[in-house]
């Protein structure tokens, strides 16, 4: 497995120097830095391991003003190094450099005492005793302490091959297999063209690979790869590597973008975090503050929103929204840290728990669901990794290989049903639930079956892979057979609507896939039946009440009397005393049971009448090519204004075609 490690410690503590004296390379670049002697931009090194891998160094700038700096090059770190000078101690960035690794999840580490050849030796003593009483509170308490000289050479091997021993021990971090490089270097290379430098964060990339730089970059190509300062043909999570783009511009790309595959990744103006403020910062975060945020090797302003507190004191622990100028792209567990103004320092940071959070508004009857359901989120990660972490662990009492992966599918499966009831009507590609989840693909679809064969998640749309919980899924069920009652009470006399009219308003927004899914889903467990082009709810039945019947005999009645030429509407409801908007559901129903055929606003034909034209018609084309008013009206003996609507409406009916002023048969 390859790992990283990064520097930490305050100003002229030796840490460059040091890395120069385990590595015999000079991180130190720039000629700013050589001539005033101190660190401003990342530097990189590495320290051969046994087998041939290498251990990739990210050496960081000390000085305060440059903490943003350090931030980024700590993106990826597996293991830290922190620096102490013997001859000052704990200093400002020691503190604030080693809080920045714990909120960036670095979790293993040691420490190097420095300038051992500058102080005596009661002195040295007394200094690592209050190292040591400094890291008892933190991660790194126990960590072994290793005194050494950079200018003597003193304590340099043992340090070397302690830490060649624990980047062998680091065990396997639970990471994404999305391709993920954040940028911290770019650079043009003659003969080569634009280079970008990062750690790779997480999955793999080849060269040839079509790549794209998130959030808002251009697209791109890896030409060629390297890997710790070796040519290689891949590169993998955990490993520096420099990338030599294709067809882009130094100008077009800058620290803080992050190269990745197309279609893997999701940016968003809204981030969930779950925040810890630290116990040193001066005081507590407000709702609503504007923060400087990092992210990888970005940094950006970003505004701070609590949903269920107005301020997180130091020390406390909360969710938080994160609120952005410009779209983010991240994926879940990422870290992130939160610095303040005035003085400009380190103050919170976290865990990212959704980079596509759902819209939280108290009005939102889910509104507490949603938080509730976010907030236990990192539990059903940590679950996922647990019963593996267990058999990595050697114990007695560790599972074995079969029951520890049955034990994580089971993890994953619950993690997902979590992750896809927050996407609700939405639901989610296998895409976005990598970002949303952070498993591996090998995981994810073997949680996402588990959860379709116990029911809990269908897949809606094979061809793009997306899926929806199924509480969500039953609810869009109810929503469509809603609408259908709703469409029915209102309209009773209609048998039947069409699609767009059952699927108005809970559709709005949904996928075209998952809307079909839902209408198919009605039909086979026979909620809904077709009838003729469009649907109905099974049990509806169309029914009049005794005035409509009344009313519907009387019209049937008055065209049925008039035999071939049917008698003018208006009349026929004036006789009756009925208006045309009390009438319009009746004749609507006649017309669609076809008792009647409207052939144009205001004139209804008795179907039979109209059928016995129809055929006398038909035997008129037996014997004619043509036919025009003259000869249609030899036929009926109707005057002109029934003859030229009937001619019109053959035409529609696609039973004539016109031609000049003749008609021909279609036979249809």
């Amino acid at each position: 497995m390859a790992v990283v490690l990064g520097t930490a410690g305050h100003i002229d503590h030796g840490k460059t120097s040091l890395v120069r004296a385990l590595t015999g390379v000079d991180c130190d670049r720039l000629g700013e830095e050589k001539r005033r002697g101190i660190t401003i931009e990342l530097g990189f090194a590495w320290l051969d391991l046994p087998g041939g891998e290498r251990l990739g160094i990210v050496d960081v700038p000390g000085h305060e003003r440059f903490v943003k700096n350090m931030v980024a090059g700590a993106a990826g770190v597996d293991m830290v190094m922190l620096v102490i000078a013997a001859d000052e101690g704990v200093m400002p960035q020691t503190r604030e450099h080693l809080e920045i690794c714990s909120l960036l999840g670095i979790r293993t580490g040691l420490v190097a005492l420095t300038k051992t050849d500058m102080v005596e030796p009661d002195w040295l003593e007394m200094v690592t005793e209050d190292v040591r009483a400094f890291l008892a509170e933190t991660f790194l308490a126990g960590a072994p302490i290793f005194p050494v000289s950079s200018a003597t050479g003193e304590g340099v091997e043992a340090l070397r091959a302690a830490l060649v021993s624990l980047a062998g021990g680091l065990a396997p971090q639970p990471r994404s297999d999305i391709f993920r490089l954040p940028v911290d270097r770019v650079f043009s290379m003659k003969g080569h063209g634009t280079v970008v430098t990062g750690t790779v964060i997480s999955g793999r990339c080849a060269v040839g690979d079509e790549l794209c730089f998130m959030p808002s970059g251009p697209a791109t190509r890896a030409r060629s790869l390297q890997r710790h300062g070796r040519p290689a043909q891949d590169v993998a999570a955990g490993q520096r590597c420099a990338v030599n783009v294709q067809s882009v511009e130094v100008a077009d790309v800058e620290r803080g973008l992050v190269l990745a595959h197309p279609g893997e990744l999701f940016p968003s103006p809204r981030w969930m975090v779950r925040l810890t403020c630290l116990p040193s910062a001066p005081r507590a975060l407000r709702q609503r503050v504007e923060i400087h945020f990092h992210h990888g090797t970005r940094e950006c302003p970003a505004r701070v929103v609590f949903r269920d507190r107005e301020k997180l004191a130091p020390g406390e622990t909360a969710l938080a929204e994160l609120r952005f100028r410009e779209p983010l792209a991240g994926v879940y567990g990422d870290h992130c840290v939160l610095r303040a103004g005035a003085p400009l320092r380190t103050v919170a940071g976290g865990p990212l728990v959704s980079p596509l959070p759902p819209e939280l508004r108290r009005s939102d009857p889910r509104f507490a669901e949603n938080l509730r359901l976010l907030a236990g989120l990192p539990a059903l990660r940590a679950a996922v990794d647990a019963p593996l972490a267990q058999k990595d662990s050697g114990g007695k009492d560790a599972p074995s290989p079969k029951s520890a992966a049955k034990a994580r599918d089971a993890a994953c499966a619950a993690f997902l049903a979590a992750v896809l009831e927050l996407r609700a009507a939405a639901g989610a590609d296998e895409a976005r639930l990598r970002a949303l989840t952070g498993l591996p693909r090998s995981a994810l679809e073997t949680g996402l079956q588990l959860l379709a064969a116990r029911g809990a998640a269908l897949c809606f749309d094979k061809e793009a892979r997306a899926w929806i919980g199924r509480p969500a899924f039953d609810a869009l069920l109810a929503a469509c057979l809603a609408r259908g009652a709703d469409l029915h009470r209102k309209e009773p006399l209609k048998p039947a609507f069409t699609r767009g009219a059952l699927c108005a308003g809970w559709s709005a927004r949904l996928a075209p896939r998952l809307v079909q899914r839902v209408l198919e889903q009605a039909l086979r467990q026979g909620d809904l039946v077709a009838e003729g082009d469009g649907l109905r709810l099974a049990g509806h039945q169309v029914s009049l009440a005794a005035d409509q019947e009344g009313l519907r005999a009387a019209l049937l009645k008055a065209h049925a009397a008039a035999g071939l030429a049917p008698p003018n509407l208006k009349e026929v409801l004036e006789a009756l005393d009925v208006t045309p908007k009390a009438a319009a559901p009746v004749l609507r129903l006649l017309c669609e049971s076809g008792e009647l055929v409207k052939i144009k606003e205001g004139l209804c034909y008795h179907g039979p009448a109209l059928t016995e034209i129809m055929e006398r018609v038909r035997q008129w084309f037996a014997d004619h090519d043509n036919l025009d008013v003259a000869g249609l009206k030899e036929l009926t003996g109707l005057s002109r204004k029934y003859l030229i609507a009937l001619l019109e409406y053959m035409d529609n009916a696609r039973i004539t075609v016109r031609v000049g002023d003749q008609r021909r048969y279609r036979g249809r």
